[in-house]
């Protein structure tokens, strides 16, 4: 009997990150194992950590783990970034691994793991040249990216679904 593909999630600071349960909802309903590692700012309140972990059965991850200490989560299948900021994005493209996630992600590149993220990103720091030129390298590197998602209030004042499926739809695109 052969394990279920194991798929890390890297959760960012984004008000949309409250609703990180729903993408790893969709992702144990396609049959996958999921591990989230989060950003240190993540961590402080823009998701509900007990209750992913509930839902994962898994610790998150938010820091490096000592030498010796034993590895939490198996090797990745698949990684998501789903709400991917602006600040990982632009670092991640420079190679910078100053956290626990953005060194998994540097890494996954390098092993050649599919990823796929979903931006969040405000319409304003979208503009920057630098944030463009961080998404042609990434892409250049086999990174798949869904639709930009703003967060910014339409024009009835409501805010547009994040479609965190559709990172998982990005996936199977082999």
């Amino acid at each position: 009997m052969s394990e279920k593909p194991f798929l890390y999630v890297v959760v960012c600071a984004a008000g949309v990150a409250a609703d990180v349960s729903k993408l790893i909802t969709c992702a144990q309903e396609r049959d996958w194992e999921v591990g989230v590692i989060a950003t240190p700012v993540a961590m402080n309140g823009f998701f509900d950590a007990a209750a992913v972990e509930s839902q994962t059965g898994r610790p998150i991850r938010s820091a490096w783990r000592a030498p010796g200490d034993p590895r939490p989560f198996p090797a990745p299948d698949a990684v998501v970034v789903a709400p991917a900021t602006f600040n990982t994005v632009n670092k991640w493209a420079a190679g910078i691994a100053d956290t626990l996630a953005l060194g998994t992600l540097c890494e996954a590149v390098g092993l050649q793991i599919p990823i796929a993220v979903l931006p969040c990103v405000a319409g304003a720091l979208a503009a920057h040249p630098a944030y463009r030129d961080s998404l042609t390298r990434l892409r250049g590197m086999g990174v798949r990216f869904g639709d930009p998602y703003a967060g910014e209030a339409e024009p009835h004042g409501g805010r547009p679904e994040f479609g965190w499926e559709r990172a998982l739809d990005l996936l199977r695109r082999e």
